[in-house]
């Protein structure tokens, strides 16, 4: 993989550690992704009601972000490996914070304009999970590996919280746009900061220290230049398969609950758009603790002796079981509390599973893992676009959200076994 950062000196002596500033730096990319992702499911309730959508059309809305997301996620992963995941992530902060501050004004000019914007929207968020990917496969040692993806991925729920937190206030004191504003704003100071930290390779960077280099070095192959990607190998990997369609199963029921569980508490129970996104927020709650909760579970039964195998199978299963058989109770929940709980209970056993599905790309192909993660993720956006856009329609057609959850919870149950018959967590592609 070309380096873009050159070298430096490397100063002998003890230093903190670098990599968990690097680390830090990536679980901000994702929270700040997601809040100017998510902050539009709780602006849409008034966004609505303003320009008089339908359901169906605010699920189109909702989902054209995914048209874009699915067409670069598997370029994002191609440009990362070839010109380093620091680029290619800096670049895609700075084109979607600007389209975040542009939303309103699109929306303005009519629903094509918006579309529009959506999908660019989704175009340069569809590189961060490749091209931080990319990075962890210099980064993040093998034994730190998943509470490496743990983190990082808890700042999927920890941007969904924090959007759903605020901008129901935003919206209430300040007007739904000032959302986009304010957030597209956070996203360009972040930008500049990634850029004068990080680096492609941690032995390139001017603050590491001996004890660390030393540690990065004991997996000189991950720190080599990437060999090309053997597709034929990878094709004909059972492993790769059950990766593929869970990608699609667990997204299913993610961007579901993340697109529509604010409409859900709003329409079902009858809440104003603050305590919709209050009421949404606590799930995601949930989710962020049992993430790094499963990330150290799944840790400590490895160095113990169970197989990765072993491990990935029985903690991803687990949380899918908790969420399938939770979702399934919707249909007989009738007040706003045993619903929260409901909701908690389901988000929480998504959050369960990251440590057995998550962190599996870097299992069976550590030095391929951006491209790897590109490839699935684009399994995993078609339930951004058929999903959301499906749920909306559903609901228009049946009068709640019954029928959509039960469906989510369907496809849960079939990953699960999939899972259970074709996973790996060996190393199965150098």
């Amino acid at each position: 993989m070309t380096d873009l950062d050159g070298a430096v000196a490397r100063p002998a002596g003890k230093s903190w550690p670098v990599r968990f500033g690097f680390l830090g730096l990536c679980f901000l990319a994702v929270f700040i992704c997601y809040i100017d992702r998510v902050n539009i499911s709780v602006a849409i309730l008034a966004m609505q009601e303003t320009y008089g959508w339908s359901d169906t059309t605010k699920g189109f809305v909702l989902s054209s972000f995914f048209f874009g997301y699915t067409l670069f996620l598997i370029p994002g992963g191609w440009l990362a490996n070839r010109f380093g995941g620091k680029v290619v992530m800096g670049l895609a902060v700075l084109s979607w914070s600007i389209i975040t501050i542009l939303t309103p004004s699109a929306a303005a000019l009519g629903l094509p304009v918006l579309f529009a914007a959506r999908i660019a929207m989704g175009l340069a968020e569809a590189a961060t999970f490749p091209a931080l990917y990319s990075l962890f496969g210099r980064w993040a040692p093998p034994e730190e590996r998943t509470r490496f993806v743990s983190l990082l991925i808890s700042g999927v729920p920890a941007g969904t919280l924090f959007a759903l937190l605020t901008t129901g206030w935003f919206v209430t004191q300040f007007g739904w746009p000032s959302v986009f504003h304010v957030f597209g704003a956070a996203g360009l100071v972040f930008m500049a900061v990634w850029f004068a930290f990080v680096r492609n390779d941690p032995l390139q960077h001017p603050m590491i220290g001996a004890a660390e280099r030393s540690l990065f070095d004991a997996y000189t192959p991950q720190n080599a230049e990437r060999p090309k990607m053997p597709w034929g190998k990878l094709f004909r990997l059972r492993a790769f398969w059950a990766l593929l369609i869970n990608h699609f199963c667990l997204n299913w029921t993610f961007f579901v609950l993340l697109s529509w569980m604010p409409t859900y508490f709003r329409e079902s129970f009858g809440t104003s758009i603050a305590n919709a996104g209050l009421l949404s927020a606590a799930p995601w709650l949930i989710m962020f603790v049992t993430i790094h909760a499963s990330g150290h579970v799944s840790d400590g039964l490895i160095r113990r002796g169970m197989s990765v195998t072993h491990v990935r199978k029985l903690v991803y299963i687990t949380g899918l079981l908790i969420a399938a058989g939770f979702l399934l109770t919707t249909p007989f929940v009738q007040s706003k509390g045993i619903a929260l709980a409901v909701m908690c209970i389901a988000t929480c056993g998504t959050g369960i599973s990251i440590a057995g599905f998550g962190v599996n790309h870097l299992d069976i192909a550590p030095r391929h893992a951006g491209i790897l993660m590109g490839i699935t993720n684009t399994a995993g956006t078609l339930p951004g676009v058929i999903g959301v856009g499906v749920t909306g329609w559903l609901v228009d057609q049946t009068g709640s959200f019954d029928v959509p959850l039960a469906l989510s919870a369907g496809l849960a149950l079939f990953g699960a076994l999939i899972w259970l018959f074709f996973a790996s967590g060996e190393r199965l592609v150098d």
